[in-house]
């Protein structure tokens, strides 16, 4: 199992490398076994679909392809540039996700026991 620690389902992320590098997009889904996300407007492909019973109507359909998720950083809500993130507890026991670039808090990822 591959560890995808750094980015959240609806977090805002910036793409490195491929042939979307430089765009930015709203993350739909993680597949934590394959360390694969699937980022809005992002690795677009086309797939010929065959009808079905379900679907209807046929097609060549476009949509979102997976990329690893070392391939993008976490835009930070704060300073709006793409950062490495961290994780530390607060004082009242909330373990947080930050920005390493600004240090504001991205995100709580657990509550505190208090």
């Amino acid at each position: 199992m591959v560890k995808v620690q750094h980015v959240k389902v609806d977090d805002n992320v910036f793409v490195l490398t491929g042939k979307d590098a430089g765009k930015t997009g709203k993350v739909l889904s993680i597949n934590r076994a394959t360390g694969r996300i699937i980022v809005e407007g992002v690795n677009i492909v086309t797939k010929h679909q065959r009808p079905d019973m379900r679907l209807g109507t046929g097609g060549i359909v476009r949509k979102e392809a997976g990329i690893d998720a070392s391939n993008v950083m976490v835009v930070c809500p704060n300073c709006k540039r793409p950062s490495k993130t961290g994780r530390k507890f607060e004082a009242n026991g909330d373990k947080v996700r930050f920005c390493k670039a600004c240090s504001a808090t991205i995100d709580t990822i657990r509550k505190g026991s208090k």
